[in-house]
């Protein structure tokens, strides 16, 4: 279809069934942090993703920052202040190629060589003397001024030549007399010492990435390396004894789209993943791997539900986890679960988390925006200011916290941004109004691909849970509240962790559909 001809009514995926947790109005999941066992209510998605959040605040404590090189900060996040360890620049600088002048011209220019960025400076110059410089060289003592060359001239004096114009002296054996063709000003063209910092200022604050141009910075402020947050470390258990590794499926065996697909969204979220191990349908096996893993965050998929091998539940009521969300109001995705592992004997301070996926690809996808996305961006932001005596972070162990509206001052999510899209690594909704209208769930939110096209979100068709078509050719999700979305509305929308693909949208075969 063309953008001219009538927008198609996105409908509810048919097997997306009514939500078996009850009305919206029921009490959210386990908000005192249940020991994992017989299901819980489902909790709101909003409350879900502010219980990740504080998930990952909380186990923030126990990691410590690391020196990096500057050539393996990239794309890192500064545990603390970048605080200048020298004056910038360090010395009276020339900020032109010309000439290093001393009081009013005319000026004698000494016979010596021009003075070059990385050499020593030049000896001080007297008033009415003038030597060549170059652009960073430090200026000379007594310099006034730097005159540059496209403004200045030079005469040699005939025979004794004319008297100085200003002294009366005669030229001093022949030397170049400089001539200025504009207005000289005290101080142009000189950089001074501490211009653009000095030492001990405070550049750039905790929690910033570091991106080429914080690289270049800290290089010139004296740095060698950086104090960095640590990735956070997740390994991915992917299970199932139905999926294929290669090859067309086949006999009721399909491929495994998230073995694939989950390591480098991890990774475009900012984790360092250690491993993708297929398990299988082996509840003994998850046990060991979720109880030997010595990553930060457990990604499971699939075997969150209440099927005959859905081991997830049972694999952590006997590791004794502390279920946190046990179910999300979301669609696709509300098999999702967050839990916290029991301690590492080895590491006492070191919290753990696993969060259960949905098995359906689009429905993973989802359970990665709602928990795994929050509970990342949280291990890797610094601990935040707190006024003695004040605690800002909540115990992670209690849940998510009392229901907001969106939009309302006490809603747990991140304020909305006006269009401008999320910080690449973490999904922060904004809002944008929906070009075509979006049938929604009667209870739970929705999370629907979109496109961003004229200012507008466009609902793109292929959004059922089993689905990554219209993932594939989307910038976001949309988040759809219960009752659906009229056209014009305006919904949250969270961004993918990369930038948008250009042209993707007409793969659905049809445009912007």
């Amino acid at each position: 279809m063309s953008l001219k001809e009538p927008p198609p009514v996105v409908p509810a995926p048919p097997d997306e069934a009514p939500d078996s947790t009850g009305p919206a109005d029921e009490t959210p999941g386990p908000a005192d942090g249940a020991k994992a066992g017989p299901a819980h209510r489902a909790t709101a998605w909003p409350e879900a993703r502010a219980a990740a959040r504080r998930a990952g605040a909380g186990a923030r404590a126990g990691r410590e920052p690391s020196g990096l090189p500057l050539g393996d900060s990239l794309g890192r996040v500064l545990a603390g202040p970048l605080t200048a360890l020298a004056d910038l620049p360090s010395f009276d600088t020339s900020a032109m190629d010309g000439w290093a002048v001393a009081g009013p011209g005319p000026w004698h220019v000494r016979e010596e060589a021009a003075v070059l960025a990385g050499h020593a400076p030049a000896a001080a110059l007297a008033t009415g003397e003038a030597v060549r410089i170059a652009t960073g060289a430090p200026v000379p003592p007594g310099t006034t001024a730097v005159l540059r060359t496209e403004h200045s001239r030079t005469e040699r004096p005939r025979g004794e030549g004319p008297e100085h114009p200003r002294t009366g002296e005669p030229p001093r054996g022949g030397r170049l007399l400089l001539r200025a063709l504009r207005e000289v000003v005290g101080g142009q063209d000189i950089r001074p010492r501490g211009q653009e910092c000095r030492s001990g200022d405070e550049l750039l604050p905790a929690g910033t990435t570091v991106t080429p141009a914080v690289l270049g910075l800290a290089a010139a402020a004296g740095y060698d390396a950086l104090p960095v947050l640590p990735r956070p470390r997740v390994e991915i258990l992917v299970l199932g004894d139905e999926l294929l590794t290669a090859g067309l499926p086949h006999d009721g065996l399909i491929r495994d789209a998230l073995g694939p697909m989950l390591g480098p969204w991890l990774a475009a979220l900012g984790a360092d993943v250690l491993a993708t191990r297929r398990i299988g349908d082996d509840a003994e096996a998850l046990y060991a791997a979720v109880t030997g893993s010595t990553a930060d965050l457990v990604v499971t998929t699939g075997g969150t539900a209440a099927g005959p091998v859905d081991h997830v539940h049972r694999v952590l009521d006997k590791a004794g986890a502390v279920l946190l969300v046990d179910g999300v109001k979301v669609r696709p995705g509300h098999p999702m679960l967050l839990a916290r592992l029991g301690a590492d004997p080895a590491r006492p301070r070191h919290v753990r988390h696993l969060v259960g996926l949905p098995g359906n690809p689009l429905a993973a996808v989802s359970g990665l925006l709602t928990l795994a996305a929050p509970l990342l961006a949280a291990l890797t932001e610094p601990a935040p200011f707190a006024e003695p005596g004040s605690s800002t972070e909540p115990d992670p162990s209690t849940g998510p916290g009392p229901s907001a509206e969106p939009g309302s001052s006490t809603d747990p999510r991140p304020p909305a941004e006006s269009g401008a899209g999320s910080e690449p690594r973490t999904p922060v909704p904004y809002r944008v109004p929906v070009r075509d209208e979006v049938h929604g769930h009667p209870h739970d939110t929705r999370l629907v691909p979109v496109v961003r096209h004229g200012g507008t979100a466009v609902p793109l068709r292929y959004n059922g849970p089993a689905m990554l078509r219209g993932i594939a050719a989307a910038d976001g999700l949309a988040v759809v509240p219960p009752g659906g979305a009229r056209p014009g509305q305006e919904l949250d929308v969270l961004d993918l962790p990369w930038p948008p693909t250009a042209g993707a949208a007409p793969a659905q075969g049809a445009c912007f559909t």
